[in-house]
C-alpha cells in the first residue's frame, strides 16, 4: 500500500526556527579524530576553561556525594545558598542557582520578557544574549560597540518604553573589556525602573585588584539588578555546570517561577560549596591568569599583531586584514593541534580569541599561531 505524498511540515514559531544554535568551542577528541592527533598534545585554548583543572578541594567533596546519587538533588540548594549568604552577608532569599550563568540569563529571558518586547546588549558580546531575546520572541536591539567595548549611552539611547532587559557583560566576553565601576553604576542608576538590568560577570575573578569593586552592594540599591556569577571560569567548575545570581528577593522568587526544579546536580553543589571556600586556589589561579596574559602580549607583540588589552581570561587577537583570516589561521592552528576560537559569528572575521593557559600551552600557541602566519605570508 502507498502511503499519500504529504506536505512538508513546519513546527515552531517564526522566531525559533531563525535560531542559529550556540557554537561551542571545539572538544579535544573531535579534532583529534579530525585531524588524526595524539590526544595528549592537543592544547585547548578555546573555552575560557581554567587551566589548573578543578580544585583538589572540590574534587574530594565530589566524591563523598557518590553513594547518594540515586536521590535527586537539593532543589533549592539549601547548603550552597548558605555558603553564598555568609560570602555576601545576605540572606539566602537573594540567590536563585543556574545550570551555569548561561542557565541564569536564559531563565531572566523567559521570566521577564514576553514577545515583541526589547532586549538591549551590546555588539560583540556574549552570543547567549542573541540567543535568549530570540527564543522568546523578544525584540533584539544591538548597540554598535565603541573600542569592542560597550556604548553606554548608546546603549541607554536603546532603551525604548517596551524595552524589558539589558544584559550587561563586565568583562565583557569575547573582546576582554572592562567598563570602570563608576561610569558601570552610574548606567544602572539612569536606567528606567522598568528595565531590569543583568550583570553578567563570569570574568570577575580575574580583574586585577585595582579595578575590583562590589555589585553586590548596587543590588541591595536597585531592585532591577541581577548579578550574574559562574563557577566555569576560576573555579575551575566549567563540566559541572554551576551558576548563581543575585537579586532582591521579589526578583528572585520571580526567576525561581520558571527554573527547572534540579538544575544543579548533587556533585556541582558539592563541589561548588567546596571551591567558593577554596581562596588558595582561586589566587593561583588568578596569579596564572596574569602571568599568562602576559607571556601572550608579549609573543602578539613580537608577531606584530593587534590585540585588545584582557580583563578576562583570554585575549582577542587579530590575525589578518581579510575576512577570511580568522577562519584560515584557526584551521592552520587545528592541524597542529592547538584549539582556539574563531569568532566570525561574533562579527569579528579577521580575528581570534585564545584562552588563556598555562605556561607550555601559550608557548605551543605562539610558536603554532607563528607557523600558521608565516604559512599564511608565504
Amino acid at each position: 500500500m502507498s502511503i499519500p505524498a504529504s506536505r512538508p511540515s513546519v513546527f515552531g514559531p517564526e522566531y525559533v526556527r531563525a535560531i542559529a544554535p550556540y557554537i561551542a568551542g571545539r572538544p579535544i577528541s573531535e579534532v583529534a579524530r579530525e585531524y588524526g592527533l595524539d590526544e595528549s598534545k592537543i592544547v585547548k585554548l578555546a573555552s575560557n576553561e581554567n587551566p589548573l583543572g578543578m580544585p583538589p578541594s572540590a574534587r574530594a567533596a565530589m566524591l563523598k556525594e557518590l553513594d547518594d546519587l540515586g536521590r535527586y538533588p537539593d532543589s533549592n540548594g539549601f547548603v550552597l545558598k548558605g555558603v553564598l549568604a555568609r560570602k555576601f552577608d545576605l540572606p539566602d532569599t537573594w540567590f536563585t542557582l543556574g545550570n551555569g550563568s548561561n542557565d541564569i540569563l536564559e531563565i531572566c529571558a523567559h521570566a521577564l520578557v514576553e514577545p515583541g518586547q526589547g532586549v538591549v546588549y551590546a555588539q560583540y558580546s556574549f552570543a547567549v544574549y542573541a540567543l535568549a531575546a530570540q527564543e522568546v520572541g523578544a525584540r533584539a536591539v544591538e548597540v554598535p560597540a565603541q573600542a569592542y567595548g560597550h556604548d553606554l549611552d548608546g546603549m541607554l539611547q536603546a532603551i525604548t518604553p517596551d524595552t524589558r532587559l539589558v544584559f550587561l557583560a563586565n568583562p565583557n566576553n569575547p573582546t576582554g573589556t572592562f567598563v570602570p565601576a563608576a561610569a558601570l553604576e552610574a548606567f544602572i542608576a539612569k536606567v528606567p525602573s522598568h528595565v531590569v538590568v543583568v550583570l553578567d560577570e563570569a570574568y570577575n575573578e580575574y580583574l586585577p585588584v585595582e579595578d575590583q569593586y562590589d555589585a553586590i552592594a548596587w543590588v541591595r540599591k536597585y531592585p532591577n539588578l541581577v548579578v550574574s556569577r559562574t563557577l566555569s571560569k576560576a573555579y575551575g567548575l566549567a563540566g559541572l555546570r554551576i551558576g548563581y545570581a543575585v537579586a532582591q528577593p521579589a526578583m528572585t522568587d520571580l526567576l525561581n517561577r520558571i527554573r527547572q526544579p534540579f538544575n544543579v546536580n548533587t556533585m556541582a553543589q558539592a563541589a561548588a560549596v567546596a571551591a567558593i571556600g577554596d581562596t588558595d586556589f582561586l589566587q593561583r589561579s588568578a596569579a596564572l591568569n596574569a602571568a599568562g596574559k602576559a607571556q601572550l602580549y608579549a609573543g602578539f607583540e613580537r608577531l606584530g599583531l593587534e590585540y585588545v588589552p584582557s580583563y578576562g581570561n583570554f585575549v582577542l587577537v587579530r590575525v589578518g586584514e581579510d575576512e577570511g583570516a580568522g577562519a584560515r589561521v584557526n584551521v592552520a592552528l587545528l592541524k597542529q593541534g592547538v584549539i582556539v576560537r574563531p569568532v566570525g559569528n561574533y562579527g569579528l572575521p579577521q580575528w581570534i580569541r585564545v584562552s588563556i593557559g598555562l605556561p607550555e600551552e601559550n608557548a605551543a600557541c605562539l610558536a603554532a599561531l607563528e607557523q600558521a602566519l608565516t604559512g599564511q605570508s608565504a
